[in-house]
């Protein structure tokens, strides 16, 4: 019988080739619309995870992305809308960014602001992605939040924190962050 090759892990070495300095700020420092979110990633047991690395993808205020493909046009002041943080010894990342607009949806509706984010760290073949909302905005008629079990909802909402907003990723295990097949 033949003898397989064993699995292999992705390795904890996301954190040390990915990140460039100014990759948790989406926005330079002094952006007067600028707010933060911090959190922090969790394993099953809901241990820290030491080397994750968190991705963040968004629109401007406007709801206009920098891409090309965009057929809004340009994002405003060179708005890039996207980040990279690593995570500390503590599993915490933060990134500095600014509220993203509303986006056109599927069949006319509208989708509320939101930031996509991938999270990569040991252990996964592949990324995990879902969405982060705030509290502070109206949720109620997004599409794709609707689509996620009401019991769940609470796993992709950011919470007013003193100094911006709080949205910790659970990898699995009670409480798990609802992630999206993509």
């Amino acid at each position: 019988m033949p003898e397989t090759t064993p699995s292999q892990t992705v390795g904890p070495y996301l954190s040390i080739g990915l990140p460039w300095p100014d990759g948790p700020d989406v926005v330079p420092a002094g952006e007067p619309a600028a707010i933060r979110i911090h959190g922090r990633v969790l394993d099953g047991a809901g241990n820290p995870v030491p080397d994750a690395m968190i991705e963040t993808w968004q629109a401007d205020a406007d709801g206009r992305f920098d891409h090309p493909d965009d057929p809004r046009g340009a994002v405003a002041n060179g708005f890039r809308g996207f980040g990279r943080c690593p995570t500390d010894p503590d599993g915490n990342y933060r990134i500095r960014t600014i509220m993203p607009g509303a986006l056109p949806g599927p069949a006319g509706s509208t989708q509320a602001p939101h930031i996509d984010v991938s999270v990569l760290a040991r252990g996964l073949l592949h990324r995990v992605v879902t969405r982060i909302y705030f509290e502070d905005n109206d949720n109620s008629r997004d599409p794709v939040l609707a689509s996620v079990p009401e019991a769940r909802r609470g796993t992709l909402i950011a919470t007013k924190a003193g100094d911006g907003y709080r949205f910790d990723v659970r990898l699995q295990g009670e409480g798990e962050t609802v992630f999206f097949d993509v």
